[in-house]
Parts: structure tokens; C-alpha cells; sequence
């Protein structure tokens, strides 16, 4: 009897001992806020999370998350969808806005070999000239963040939206990424013109956001070295957005092998406590993701692996 309780002793103070210490290992630091579809979702393991874009205060699109049920196709498109449609009631994460106008109805839906066709009530038109653009890019993008989709067309009313509503300027029939998002013009002149997108961080509320911008610059060094040059700048173009990638790091040399891109860096990508900071392996990730057609990041420092990544993981 007196082993029993013994024993019964030293397993509830072992017990207690690593519950007190599992919470009080927990991150302090506030992580990306996911939009929740309906209360049930931590109960559902149907749900998955995709991303979608959605305006902050200053107009710019801002990668957000967003549960959606990983059921049929269409449904996805439709969730991701009515996410982006201004309601009266908003589960946004605060700080961000929907882009497409209020009342806005999804008439029909056509997915035809990786296309997919969007009918929209005329409503959709009501957008203000100063968000149009944001509009249809956090539509595409959004989309296109589904792995099964390659172009999106835009309908109103069954006539294919061939020019923003307000300012006429042409779109084409079919839209994909090639629209950039949050475009960043920083051209002298018309020779060695490159096109990167670079994804920066945002706090919004006190919630780390990453912010894609696509910059068209005089360059004509490989994209992945414009990358680090733009996320070690110590100057940004934008007081809002920011990067953690310390300015005295260097790109020692970089090579793609059986779609997976190496990157050996110097010492400086560990940070004072000898880590390699989340929030710079993502700013990197996400920016080759959308600027290379690999699967993978392979993150070394002075040779050695230290950190991967793939498409998967994001």
C-alpha cells in the first residue's frame, strides 16, 4: 500500500511538474491570426487553412490565413471567395479589410483544366477606383494559392471583365500571378529590367503579417541575390514594413539541384542567440517560392545545413 501511494505521488508530481513547464513554454510572441468559418473548426479536422489577401490601412494586399473546408474543389473557391466579399458583420483579423464590394453575389463557378471562371453580380463593379486593382489581384492570388489552379477569369454578369471598372485600363482574358501584387516601381531607365517579388513583414495590431511587393527594378543580377540585397537594405521604401534579415549578412553562393535552391549564407543569418529567426526563413521561403520553381530551400551557413523549407511546409 505505502509503495502505491509512493509511486502515485511521484507520478502527479512528475505530472504537474511538466504541465506547469509546457505552459510556460509557450511563445509569447503573437503569430499570423487564422480566420475562423464557424465555431465548430478547432473540432473539425476537415478544415484546412489556405491563404488569402486582404487590404491593410496603408492599401496593400497582406498574405492572411483562412480556414476552408478541404472538401470539393468548388466549394474551396467559394469559401476563399465570400471571405474576400465585404460583410456586414466582419470575422476579419483586425487591421484587415475584404476587397470586393458588399452585396456582391457569386453567380456560377467553371473549373476547365486548371482554369477557373468566376460569375459575379454586377455589384462587383461598385468598387472605388483607388481599390480596383487590389480587388482583382487578392481575387487571382487568393485562387491561385489552391495548388489545382493555374489562371482565373473574371466575370460580371456572364461578359468577361476585360478592363478595371473605373480606370479602363486593360486586363487580360485570363489572370494569373504575371498581374504582380502591390506593385513597387523602381526603374531609371528601360535596359536591364528585372521583375522579384520580396516579401516583407508587417505588424498589424501586434500580429506579424508578410506583405508581398513586387518590384520591377534596373538589375541585372539573378533574382535570389536581388532578394537578399532588398531584405538586408537598411533602407525600405515603406516606414511600415520591415525585414529581420540583418544587414551584414551575406549570400556566399546559391545553386538549384533536383528542385530544391541551396543558399549558403555567412555567419550573420544566426541571430545573438545562435538561431536562424522564423520570421527570415519565411521572408526568404515565400519570396523563391514566388520567384522560382522549386519545391524546396535548403537554408546553410558557411557550408553546413541548417534549415529547409518546402512549398508543403508554407
Amino acid at each position: 500500500m505505502l509503495r502505491t501511494r509512493a509511486i502515485r505521488k511521484i507520478f502527479i508530481t512528475t505530472l504537474s511538474m511538466f504541465i506547469i513547464l509546457a505552459v510556460f513554454s509557450l511563445p509569447t510572441f503573437k503569430k499570423e491570426e487564422v480566420l475562423k468559418v464557424n465555431l465548430e473548426v478547432e473540432e473539425n479536422n476537415t478544415l484546412k487553412t489556405s491563404s488569402i489577401y486582404l487590404l491593410n490601412d496603408d492599401n496593400y494586399l497582406v498574405k492572411s490565413k483562412a480556414f476552408i473546408d478541404g472538401g470539393k474543389l468548388e466549394d474551396k473557391i467559394r469559401q476563399i471567395l465570400s471571405n474576400l466579399i465585404v460583410k456586414k458583420s466582419s470575422t476579419l483579423p483586425t487591421g484587415l479589410r475584404a476587397t470586393i464590394p458588399k452585396n456582391t453575389a457569386i453567380k456560377e463557378i467553371i473549373i476547365n483544366k486548371g482554369i477557373v471562371s468566376i460569375n459575379f453580380s454586377k455589384e462587383i463593379l461598385n468598387v472605388s477606383e483607388k481599390t480596383e486593382k487590389q480587388m482583382v489581384t487578392s481575387i487571382v492570388y487568393s485562387l491561385l494559392e489552391l495548388k489545382e489552379l493555374e489562371g482565373v477569369i473574371v466575370l460580371v454578369e456572364g461578359n468577361s471583365l476585360l478592363e478595371y471598372p473605373n480606370s479602363k485600363e486593360r486586363l487580360p482574358a485570363v489572370l494569373d500571378k504575371k498581374l504582380g501584387i502591390n506593385n513597387n516601381y523602381l526603374l531609371t531607365s528601360r535596359k536591364d529590367i528585372s521583375k522579384v517579388v520580396v516579401y516583407y513583414l508587417e505588424d498589424i495590431n501586434n500580429t506579424l503579417y508578410y506583405v508581398p511587393v513586387t518590384k520591377y527594378v534596373n538589375d541585372s543580377k539573378e533574382r535570389i541575390e536581388i532578394i537578399i540585397d532588398e531584405l538586408t537594405t537598411s533602407y525600405i521604401y515603406d516606414a511600415n514594413l520591415m525585414s529581420f534579415l540583418d544587414s551584414k549578412v551575406e549570400l556566399l553562393n546559391y545553386y538549384e539541384e533536383n528542385d530544391v535552391l541551396f543558399l549558403n549564407f555567412n555567419d550573420y543569418l544566426y541571430n545573438s542567440s545562435d538561431k536562424v529567426l522564423e520570421e527570415v526563413i519565411y521572408s526568404i521561403a515565400y519570396s523563391v517560392f514566388d520567384n522560382y520553381n522549386v519545391n524546396m530551400v535548403m537554408f546553410e551557413v558557411n557550408e553546413k545545413q541548417v534549415k529547409y523549407i518546402s512549398r508543403e511546409d508554407l
